[in-house]
């Protein structure tokens, strides 16, 4: 598997740290209210990235953390009258939500800032010890410019990055781009003991702890937006080296941002949505398809229009597994040879997704085997062939996280009843019958469908 890597900024050949293992890190959400839609897109598409390893046979550990201290919370605590761990709380089962309703598969471990507070500090005091960590009033700072690698994810010199700091009138920093990796208390603010005083950890040093405490000090894949390269990135890798004195990550993903209506999504524009109120319109399978229809690095166009499009290809995938359970129920036994087209849509998914995830290809694979089974029914397949279909229907949208609201629908004895009378009445050429009978179930909503096949049904 080839992956752009943000950090070499070329597409580099996979090779995991130990042999059928892979370690990911996936920053999480600052949980101070509902996510965006913005927040789908790495959801969603890291989480294709996991399935799709994990199908390939790969043992992989994911975490995904919670940001649940930090100003915002503590703004919206205030605002409420609620401590900042109720806000926590409130959003992180409404993550848990949004988050099943797009098929996401729980982390390994969603560990929380809150819960490493120790790991925080133990870091921070190595810091301290090797000269990169310095106390100004009562916050701790890193210092950057003794990291000289500093600038290597986002490829801009240190220099570059200084002249263009905003320097406040009284900072106390040594230095503008250095880091804040402790704040000292403050009166009404949610405080931890420490080596260097009272107070609670910065947003860098948070992910630095608890990728190193679950992943270990070196990963293999660091999952993220664009807009996390810098600062964010860049300082987990000079505060997590400097710490651990080895590579932090070898290969950083980012995906691209989201615009509204071809514009960039903001809420002083008044196009922001969250994935919410989109899904309380659309569901939320619509919303996953679209985060992964183009490849995970270009930017996505989210609009009522596309949105539609997107339920109009669900449906069609919709409607070809239900094609393949039906044709099942008549199918002649008879073993037939696998189609070849099996195995070129399988390896045709397989190629697409080697390439940096590309997860547009990888559908056009999927609507390709979608148009191939169903003429091969329409054909005539026999059982065995149609458990194929199904096997490498299920198998291919699995990995793509696509498909998960099929229903089992069941009809009772009396519309069972109705549609055996029409179908003797249409054998024995009683058409009038039949039609009565077509017409008093769809009354009772139930459409049928004569196929080669037999009688479909379905409701509306």
């Amino acid at each position: 598997m080839k992956i752009f890597n943000t950090l070499t900024r070329s597409k580099d050949e996979f090779v995991p740290i130990n042999e059928g293992e892979v370690k990911i890190y996936a920053c999480g959400p600052t949980v101070y209210n509902y996510i965006h839609i913005g927040n789908a897109r790495p959801l969603c598409v890291f989480d294709v990235l996991r399935r799709y390893l994990e199908w390939r046979g790969y043992k992989v550990t994911y975490v995904s953390n919670f940001t649940d201290i930090d100003d915002k919370l503590i703004k919206k605590a205030n605002e409420e009258g609620i401590t900042v761990p109720e806000v926590a709380e409130r959003y992180i089962k409404e993550f848990w939500v949004d988050a099943n309703g797009l098929n996401v598969k729980k982390a390994t471990v969603n560990p929380r800032a809150t819960e490493n507070i120790d790991e925080i500090i133990r870091i921070i005091s190595v810091l301290f010890e090797k000269g990169y960590a310095y106390k100004a009033g009562n916050d701790v700072y890193f210092r950057a410019k003794k990291f000289s690698s500093y600038g290597k994810l986002s490829h801009q010199p240190l220099e570059d990055l200084e002249a263009g700091a905003r320097i406040e009138v009284d900072d106390i920093k040594e230095n503008p781009m250095d880091v804040w990796l402790w704040t000292g208390a403050k009166e009404g603010e949610p405080f931890w003991e420490s080596p260097f005083g009272r107070g609670r950890p910065g947003w860098h040093i948070e992910c630095s702890a608890m990728s190193g405490r679950y992943l270990g000090k070196t990963i293999d894949i660091h999952c993220g937006g664009l807009d996390l390269i810098f600062p964010h990135h860049e300082n987990e890798i000079a505060q997590s080296e400097c710490a651990n004195g080895c590579e932090f990550s070898h290969y950083w993903m980012h995906n691209g941002f989201i615009n509204v209506d071809n514009h960039k999504m903001s809420k002083s524009a008044g196009n922001f949505f969250t994935v919410r109120d989109v899904a309380n319109v659309y569901g939320y399978e619509p919303i996953r398809y679209l985060m992964i229809s183009s490849q995970y690095r270009g930017p996505i166009n989210y609009s009522v229009d596309i949105l539609e499009q997107g339920k109009n290809a669900l449906e069609r995938l919709y409607t070809c597994r239900d094609n393949i359970d039906f044709a099942l129920k008549s199918a002649k036994d008879g073993n037939g040879n696998p189609p070849e087209f099996l195995k070129l849509r399988k390896q045709e998914f397989i190629d697409a997704m080697e390439d940096d995830l590309n997860t547009a290809d990888a559908l056009a694979a999927v609507f390709n085997l979608v148009r191939d089974i169903n003429s091969a029914i329409a054909g005539g397949a026999y059982k065995a062939q149609l458990t194929l279909f199904a096997e490498t229907f299920d198998e291919l949208t699995n990995v793509l996280g696509l498909v998960y609201n099929r229903k089992s629908d069941t009809l009772d004895s009396e519309v069972e009843d109705l549609i055996a009378k029409r179908t003797a009445a249409r054998k024995n050429k009683d058409f009038a019958t039949a039609d009565a009978i077509r017409d008093k179930l769809k009354e009772m909503g139930i459409v049928l469908e004569d196929t080669p096949q037999g009688v479909k049904w379905s409701k509306v």
